[in-house]
């Protein structure tokens, strides 16, 4: 039947042609972005999964920054433990030689100045070994934490080390020195029970920094896996859809050209008045 009212040719063109348009607008959009599904109405549930585990990396992001700043703090407080032992180590050695009752008055003396000297370099290493704020080896804070999770219902928690002289671990007094055999004999004895109780200190800081350092890495791990997983969802594959976007733009054009046969096709009609 030839009719001018209605061109259902024209109609079936142009629905064909606007489909096109919103598939081409589609794979222009993913090859701009990267992304095959961009917003919630790409796909709503994809889209609602990807976006929980962004918000997951980036709690990740917030847990390495914490987990770094702990690192820190632990390692600044070990440095000055380790040092702390290096004095002490050296303190022995003069109070040893001291105790020998042998020695001269004056040659006992000038090992007490070294000895008192490097007692008071503990007592600058225990109050300067800080980490943006924080001390823990001189009982200014009883613990620190850091966030293990991305939730942050979990934290791994560090105890602080009291090193001050005439404390639990360093039990050598803030003013301990010697002016007599025996007097350096105890001394000696006194610094031994330090270095043992101090080793133990450092033991237990070194075993913190390991912990912290092991979940640094797992958290990193697990971040990156998360990022594959969301670029496993949500990413675009480029090269089809550069393949795809070539095969709509031709798709485009033929729809072009039905459409304008399609309306043409009317006119034909006058033919039949000829």
């Amino acid at each position: 039947m030839a009719t001018i009212n209605t061109n259902a040719g024209a109609m079936m063109a142009l629905q064909t042609l606007n489909q096109t348009n919103r598939d081409l607008e589609q794979v222009q959009s993913r090859i701009n972005t990267g992304l095959a599904v961009a917003s919630a109405k790409d796909n709503g549930g994809v889209y609602a999964i990807a976006q929980k585990m962004r918000s997951d990396v980036n709690g990740y992001a917030a847990v390495s920054g914490s987990l770094d700043l702990a690192t820190s703090t632990v390692d600044v407080a070990l440095a000055g433990g380790e040092a702390i032992s290096d004095l002490l180590v050296e303190m022995k050695e003069k109070a040893l030689a001291a105790s020998d009752t042998s020695l001269d008055t004056a040659s006992r003396s000038a090992l007490n100045e070294d000895f008192k000297a490097l007692r008071d370099q503990i007592a600058k290493i225990v109050e300067t070994a800080e980490f943006n704020g924080t001390n823990l080896i001189n009982n200014s804070v009883t613990s620190i934490s850091a966030l293990a999770n991305a939730d942050g219902t979990s934290s791994i928690v560090i105890s602080d080390e009291n090193l001050s002289l005439g404390g639990a671990v360093v039990t050598l007094s803030a003013t301990a020195s010697f002016s007599s055999a025996g007097d350096a004999s105890s001394v000696t004895t006194t610094i031994e029970t330090s270095l043992d109780n101090l080793n133990a200190s450092l033991a237990r800081l070194g075993t913190a920094s390991k912990a912290l350092g092991v979940h640094q890495s797992f958290i990193g791990k697990l971040s990156d896996a998360l990022e594959v997983g969301i670029g496993n969802l949500v990413d675009a594959d480029l090269a089809k859809e550069s393949a795809r976007l070539q095969s709509l733009q031709v798709k485009q054009q033929l729809g072009v050209q039905a459409l304008s046969i399609a309306n043409a096709a009317p006119a034909t009609i006058l033919g039949y008045f000829i």
